[in-house]
C-alpha cells in the first residue's frame, strides 16, 4: 500500500511512567515516515500540547504516547475538540481499555475469559490479604506491567504486606487484586480487522515486568509461539473479539496468561493495550515483520486506518 505524502505530527513523550518508551516509539515512527517521504513534525507533549498541535496543523497525528494522559482518553478528547484526525483508539475506547475494572465489565459479559478478583483500597492490604496467596496486585490505570507485584507465601513483602515494602501500594491508593495464574505469557496483535500472530514471552527474570519488556536480552520472544493449534486459534479469535468489543482502531495488542496444564480452560485475557509500543523490541512490529509487513508499511497502515475512520465519520 502507498499513502499520499502527508504532514504527520508524531505525538510522543509526555509525563507518564512510560515516557522513555514513548520517546523510542515516536522516534521510530517519525524516522520511518520520513524514509517514506512524509513531512514529519515531532511533538514531545507538554502542557502546551494544544497550542503545538494547532500551530503544526497536521493532516494526521500519529499518537505514540503510552500511559496517561495520552492513552486514557484525555488527549483523544482534546484532539476530538480540535477536529484533528489521529491514530489508534478514540476517547471512549481509551477510557475503558486503560481501566482494568472497566475492561472486565466490557468484556466478561461477552464470554471473554478473564481472571476474577476485585478492587481494593491500598490500606486494606496492610491488614490482611485480599485473596488467597499467590495473587497479583496491579494499578487499575497503568500499562506495560508498571507497578505489578506477585504476592506469594514465601515472598519478601511481609504477611500481611508491610507499608515499608517496595511495591505498588506505595504509589497507588487503589489496586486490582487477581488470582495468580501459573503458566505461560502469550500476546496477540490485531491490525485493523486482522489478528496477526501469537508470541510467547519467556522473561529471564521469570516475570514479564516493565524492565523485561524494554531491556534488550531480558526476554526471549518465540514468534510464532510453539503452542497447540487450538490455543493459537483461540488467542487469535479472542484478541480480535476484544479489539471489536472495545471499539479499538488501528492496532491493539491483547495479552494472555495460559496455564498449559488445563488446556483451553487455562487461557485468560489479562488486558488489551490500545496503543502498543513501536520500539525495536516491541511485539506488534515483530509480529508484522514475521508476516512480511515492514515497519514502515505497518506505520502507514495504522495511519490509513485513521484516515479511513475519519472519512467514515467514526
Amino acid at each position: 500500500m502507498s499513502l499520499p505524502k502527508l504532514h504527520i505530527a508524531v505525538l510522543m513523550g509526555g509525563w507518564s511512567n512510560e515516557r522513555p518508551v514513548s520517546l523510542m516509539s515516536g522516534e521510530g515512527v517519525a524516522a520511518a515516515l520520513e524514509d517514506r517521504g512524509h513531512h514529519v513534525t515531532r511533538i514531545d507533549m507538554g502542557r502546551d500540547v494544544a497550542q503545538k498541535l494547532a500551530e503544526t496543523a497536521p493532516d494526521v497525528v500519529f499518537n505514540a504516547l503510552h500511559g496517561s494522559p495520552g492513552e486514557d482518553g484525555t488527549v483523544q478528547g482534546l484532539m476530538d475538540l480540535m477536529g484533528l484526525t489521529y491514530t489508534h483508539s478514540g476517547l471512549v475506547t481509551s477510557v475503558i481499555a486503560i481501566d482494568k475494572e472497566l475492561t472486565k465489565q466490557a468484556l466478561v459479559p461477552h464470554g471473554i475469559p478473564m481472571p476474577g478478583g476485585r478492587i481494593v483500597d491500598t490500606s486494606e492490604i496492610y491488614a490482611k490479604d485480599p485473596l488467597a496467596r499467590p495473587y497479583v496486585l496491579k494499578p487499575v490505570n497503568e500499562g506495560s506491567s508498571v507497578g505489578v507485584a506477585i504476592v506469594t507465601s514465601e515472598g519478601n513483602y511481609g504477611n500481611p504486606i508491610s507499608p515499608a515494602a517496595k511495591g505498588p501500594w506505595q504509589e497507588f491508593d487503589r489496586l486490582l487484586a487477581e488470582p495468580y495464574i501459573r503458566g505461560r505469557e502469550l500476546t496477540t496483535a490485531v491490525l485493523g480487522d486482522r489478528a496477526l500472530l501469537v508470541t510467547e514471552l519467556k522473561p529471564k527474570s521469570g516475570f514479564y515486568d516493565f524492565d523485561s519488556k524494554y531491556t534488550d536480552g531480558m526476554t526471549e520472544h518465540v514468534c510464532p509461539a510453539q503452542i497447540p493449534d487450538e490455543i493459537t486459534q483461540a488467542c487469535l479469535d479472542i484478541a480480535l473479539r476484544c479489539h471489536q468489543l472495545l471499539g479499538c482502531k488501528g492496532c491493539s495488542r491483547t495479552d494472555f496468561r495460559w496455564d498449559d496444564e488445563h488446556g483451553i480452560e487455562g487461557l485468560f485475557v489479562l488486558e488489551t493495550n490500545t496503543q502498543p509500543g513501536m520500539t525495536p523490541l516491541s511485539l506488534v512490529p515483530e509480529q508484522a515483520r514475521h508476516l512480511g509487513i515492514s515497519y514502515g508499511e505497518l506505520v502507514e497502515m495504522i495511519i490509513a486506518d485513521a484516515l479511513d475512520a475519519k472519512q467514515g465519520g467514526a
